[in-house]
């Protein structure tokens, strides 16, 4: 969603500092900066429009947080790190917690007890540093690719 609402701002900007250039050659300069500001406000916009906040767990692959197959995701992969489980967003979307994990790159591939809701649980190797990890609110950035339709977050 970011990149292609980015491309779209891209080519409105693009498209309105070309119209001022031929009509008003002497403004073009200065209305630059200005076409800049708002094309990063736009991409701001788009960011927070993908960021919605949650609850944050984390489990493992100990018998007593998981089924009969604990290292096995309700996807069917085997767990690994990079491994999250919701209920609100499709298995292979992909997210990030910028203030906890930075840039790192998370896949939903698992799922949580249907009452579990508005809660992202990150898989950990041990249940020590589950534990350790706790539970606190943060912001999730659903990650997109270009030319894929913007997932709707429902909590």
């Amino acid at each position: 969603m970011k990149k292609t609402i980015r491309g779209v701002v891209h080519k409105c900007v693009t498209i309105a500092v070309v119209g001022i250039a031929v009509f008003y050659p002497g403004f073009a300069g200065s209305i630059k900066a200005d076409v800049e500001s708002v094309r990063q406000e736009a991409e701001k916009a788009a960011i927070a429009a993908a960021t919605t906040r949650v609850w944050l767990t984390a489990y493992s692959s100990s018998v007593d947080e998981t089924d009969d197959t604990p290292f096995i995701t309700a996807s069917g992969k085997h767990v690994r790190d990079g491994i999250v489980a919701t209920n609100f967003l499709p298995f292979g979307t992909k997210i990030k917690i910028p203030k906890v994990f930075g840039d790192k790159i998370f896949i939903v591939e698992d799922r949580m007890h249907p009452r579990k809701k508005g809660i992202v649980d990150i898989w950990m190797p041990s249940k020590k540093e589950a534990l350790r990890f706790g539970s606190f609110k943060a912001d999730i950035v659903v990650v997109t690719d270009e030319g894929q339709a913007p997932i709707l977050v429902r909590k």
